[in-house]
């Protein structure tokens, strides 16, 4: 018999309790292990602190400190095939500019389908 998988681990960066619960909720059904983060600078400890990440889900504006923006970067300066996923309700047009390559946006509001 072979041991189950352990799901992949994501961090989900969402500075909006309300949203972060949602999108949490919706990760963890469809699989996923995540781990929370509530700011960039958060974020970005997590992220130097944790080798076993899978992935980068970030909102890009998320108040004072680091941005999703910076997020991302860093994740990909400390793993350059780190997936990111950035959400945004207002910055999609700034995606090219400061995404990092081979990310992808996704617009707010959005809904599970």
């Amino acid at each position: 018999m072979t041991e189950p998988s352990e799901a992949p681990l994501l961090l989900l960066v969402e500075d909006d309790p309300l949203v972060s619960l949602a999108v949490e909720e919706f990760l963890s059904g469809a699989g996923f292990a995540i781990l929370v983060a509530s700011s960039g600078q958060e974020a970005i400890n997590l992220l130097e602190g944790d080798a076993s990440l899978s992935a980068v889900v970030t909102d890009v504006r998320l108040g004072t400190g680091p941005s999703g923006w910076d997020v991302g970067h860093r994740a990909r300066e400390l793993t350059p095939s780190m997936p990111v996923i950035y959400m945004t309700g207002d910055s999609a047009n700034l995606w090219s500019a400061h995404g990092v390559p081979g990310s992808i946006v996704i617009q707010k509001p959005f809904v599970e389908a």
